[in-house]
């Protein structure tokens, strides 16, 4: 009726080969789709520099265009458009690759392996 010394072993081996199938699952997976390029690797980090650069320099272009138009303000709408731009862009970034790290995690592929 004392405790059993096995059984918190038992639970941290099941739990060690679990992790273990999860890692062979996942490299079975990277196998079978094949290597992907230096290029794809370029694509996506493009990809993720277009999505802040875009919105800074949207917002730049806009701010010009309204300091252009005269309006007589203490602040440069340039400047605070800019930094509006490059506050949106950073959060679309990490919007789209938070939502690719959880597609990866969360695949149902890796479930039947």
């Amino acid at each position: 009726m004392g405790i059993d010394p096995a059984k918190p072993a038992a639970k941290s081996e099941t739990l060690f080969v679990g992790e273990v199938g999860a890692k062979a699952a996942r490299k079975l997976k990277v196998q079978r789709a094949g290597e992907q390029s230096v290029w794809f690797g370029l694509g996506m980090t493009g990809l993720i520099g277009w999505s802040v650069a875009v919105p800074t320099i949207l917002g730049a272009l806009l701010g010009l265009w309204l300091d252009g138009r005269h309006l007589q303000t203490a602040h440069s709408w340039t400047l605070a458009l800019l930094v509006a731009g490059l506050v949106a862009g950073c959060a679309n970034a990490w919007h789209w690759v938070s939502q690719q790290n959880k597609a990866m995690q969360d695949d149902p592929e890796d479930k039947d392996a």
